[in-house]
């Protein structure tokens, strides 16, 4: 009897359970798990700080603006609020609240910035290879190349600078 796990049994001589096992136990798949389940919680934090922290200042500063709360509403029924005019299922373009995310994305690309930024400069520089030269015309060529791609000469296997 087949059932829909049967695609997961057999896969010619490979069981896709052991396969899908070692993909997963793989380093750079668990990092960037790792990394994504970060990133949400961090996403979740910058919009906090955004909406709950930065923005009501700036708006108290603006003359008693709540960023969130601004809208551009394209029928001719009025609503007062935003949260009015979508209970009543008007047509809006809800600006303030992509403000809002304009203004969450920056934080959070800055902090990707630094974040970045640092580890790079904390990664150990990796010493740049030595080109080789085509010992007939002295361009640089390819390691494995046998031919020059300038002077046309064959490159002995031996001819390594």
């Amino acid at each position: 009897m087949k059932t829909i796990f049967s695609f997961f049994i057999r896969k010619g001589d490979v069981f896709m359970i052991e396969e899908f096992k070692k993909f997963i136990m793989r380093g750079n798949v668990l990092d960037m798990a790792v990394g994504i389940i970060i990133g949400a919680a961090f996403g979740k934090i910058v919009t906090s700080f955004v909406n709950d922290i930065l923005m009501p200042p700036i708006g108290l500063l603006l003359g008693r603006v709540d960023f969130s709360n601004l809208f551009l509403n394209l029928s001719s029924t009025p609503a007062a609020t935003l949260s009015e005019a979508r209970d009543a299922g008007l047509p809006v373009i809800a600006y303030g609240s992509f403000l809002n995310a304009v203004v969450d994305f920056l934080i959070v690309a800055f902090a990707i910035f630094l974040l970045i930024k640092q580890v790079n400069r904390l990664m150990p520089k990796k010493e740049a290879k030595a080109a080789r030269l085509c010992p007939y015309c002295r361009q640089e060529i390819a390691d494995d190349a046998t031919r020059c791609p300038h002077c046309t000469s064959e490159i002995p296997a031996a001819a390594k600078e």
